[in-house]
């Protein structure tokens, strides 16, 4: 469409986010049995965090050069996976955030290794654990009034096409929750995280 020259342009000036392990976490590892005959937590870890350092390869291959790979939240501590696992008190699920801990671990490793391989200090891993588990852990200190649901439905367990218009009701202030749904955040909650990523990595990029 706009020809090779002016594509390189715009992939080599874009700014390439890549968020990856959330799901394979709760909903492949944890929630699949058959997955964790073949895998242990390690291995499998260790599998998703070289999976995602080629990924973040194959961009830089194609001209990319502003490249952010955002590690995993703290799985354990998002409504759904609170309501599955965390027993009659519905507390953090200490082996996801494990889970999650060890493959930002071996990410933040092969991203750091990729960007020294390449000599290019834009490829960068991001931490979205810690200021994400921040807001779940002290709502208040953001204005928030609630953690541990979302704001769609129940806010227990209802997820993405299950918070629509005919199955769920939504709260009536939805910058009092962290969680829109049961697993993904607020604007309110995203605006506060981007803000504190803004600031820690501005000068990185811009």
């Amino acid at each position: 469409m706009v020809g090779e020259e002016r594509t390189q342009f715009i992939i080599k000036n874009s700014l390439f986010v890549v968020i990856c392990g959330s799901n394979d976490i709760a909903n492949d590892f944890f929630a699949l049995p058959p997955v964790q005959l073949h895998y242990t937590v390690a291995s499998f870890t260790a599998l998703m965090a070289d999976n995602a350092r080629s990924f973040a390869q194959t961009l830089y291959g194609y001209g990319a050069r502003r490249i952010l790979v955002f590690g995993a939240p703290p799985i354990g501590c998002v409504p759904s996976q609170r309501t599955v696992a965390g027993g009659p008190t519905r507390d953090c699920v200490a082996r996801f955030n494990d889970a999650s801990k060890l493959f930002n671990s071996k990410l933040s490793a092969n991203i750091d290794a990729l960007s020294t391989t390449l000599q290019d200090p834009t490829i960068i891993y991001i931490d979205i654990y810690s200021p994400l588990l921040d807001l779940i852990l002290s709502p208040q200190q953001y204005g928030f009034k609630v953690g541990d649901k979302g704001c769609c439905g129940t806010g227990l367990i209802e997820v993405t096409a299950l918070c629509n218009n005919y199955t769920a009701a939504v709260c009536p202030i939805r910058s009092d929750y962290v969680f829109w749904d049961s697993f993904h955040p607020t604007e309110k909650a995203y605006r506060i995280i981007v803000a504190k990523l803004f600031d820690k990595y501005f000068d990185r990029f811009f």
